[in-house]
């Protein structure tokens, strides 16, 4: 498969991993054996955000054998918005993916979504059947209405893992978020600068190792707190 222009795709493709050290290598493998069928002109980048397990190790040996795959360390767990800040700054290609270190996707979807980018500028999947637990179904159903709310995002699932962009976007899109409402961020403020934006329809399967990390109180109650201030930060900008 080529690329719209005729020509095989330049692509970035990064996962973030905090404690992923059964996944890690799963997703790796996966995104190259794809991104090899695409005879893709790519680069694969691991963020370990501080893993206090052997994902960052995991990762080292990974890039020791492909050459097209690196790894940046956090020195310790920033947050999954200062992780995706790191991939998204250090993307090099045309178009950047990025999606999550724990294997509830199947990096096979993308190849479709490339001809897309002829027409948008951001792609951004949905989980069609979220295989997550009850609360977590339900505060992302909150989180993505009340966000569309505010933001005026018409958007099904805003947290889906599974998001493709053009990554010029990103020399002139400000990022300041450090954790879960870094999404939000980037989505916002790129229909405010009139990107277009598009969703697409993706499997989302169960995690068969480690823990999830999202479903932290904590991690919550700061999102939505933190969102009102983001909306007032967007709204005041030029």
């Amino acid at each position: 498969m080529v690329s719209h222009e005729g020509k095989p795709p330049s692509i970035s493709v990064f996962f973030p991993c905090y404690n992923e050290q059964e996944n890690v290598a799963k997703v790796a493998q996966q995104a190259i054996e794809v991104l090899e069928g695409l005879q893709a002109d790519y680069e694969v980048i691991i963020v370990n955000d501080g893993s206090a397990d052997q994902t960052g190790s995991v990762a080292d040996q990974i890039a020791a054998r492909h050459s097209r795959v690196r790894v940046i360390h956090h020195p310790r767990n920033l947050g999954y918005g200062a992780a995706l800040q790191s991939g998204f700054r250090a993307a090099a290609k045309a178009l950047v993916f990025h999606t999550d270190g724990d294997g509830q996707f199947n990096l096979g979807e993308l190849p479709p979504w490339l001809p897309l980018m002829k027409v948008y500028d951001i792609v951004c999947g949905y989980r069609m059947i979220r295989q997550d637990n009850l609360v977590r179904r339900m505060n992302g159903w909150l989180w993505t209405k009340m966000v569309g709310w505010l933001f005026a995002l018409c958007l099904r699932d805003i947290d889906c893992a599974f998001k493709l962009y053009k990554r010029v976007i990103f020399d002139n899109l400000k990022m300041e978020s450090t954790g879960a409402l870094i999404s939000t961020e980037i989505l916002a403020r790129a229909a405010r600068k009139g990107y277009r934006i598009t969703e697409r329809g993706v499997h989302h399967y169960p995690r068969t190792a480690g823990q999830p990390t999202g479903g932290d109180l904590k991690v919550i109650f700061r999102a939505f707190r933190e969102l009102w201030k983001l909306r007032r930060r967007i709204l005041s900008e030029p």
